[in-house]
């Protein structure tokens, strides 16, 4: 280990004190989202994006911001489906129907 700090540049005794160090007041507070925002993304048969979601929190009266919401979900690598209505590109004209078989083949 002290071969690896030292290649890192980082000081033993700092690399030991951030290993015992416990998680952060945002960590924990991230960790209850991520369940949350999974709990909701698998509700919404993983189509909803970070708006909707954010929308389904604050029904819930969670408050968090849609930025918020949108890093942790790309922390989990989760993301929403954009379902869009098809458009037609190629559009038939009467005269391109089948022609009338006048030779009766």
């Amino acid at each position: 280990m002290a071969t690896q700090c030292r290649v890192l540049g980082v000081s033993l005794s700092g690399y030991y004190a951030w290993r015992a160090r416990s998680p952060s007041k945002r960590a924990k507070v991230d960790a209850h989202l991520k369940k949350q925002i999974k709990a909701f993304h698998t509700r919404s048969d993983s189509t909803y994006g970070a708006p909707r979601i954010w929308k389904d929190l604050m029904d819930v009266g969670v408050r968090v911001s849609k930025k918020r919401v949108a890093r942790l979900m790309r922390e989990m690598g989760i993301c929403g489906v954009s379902r869009r209505k098809s458009t037609q590109t190629t559009v038939k004209a009467q005269k391109d129907r089948k022609a009338p078989d006048l030779v009766k083949r």
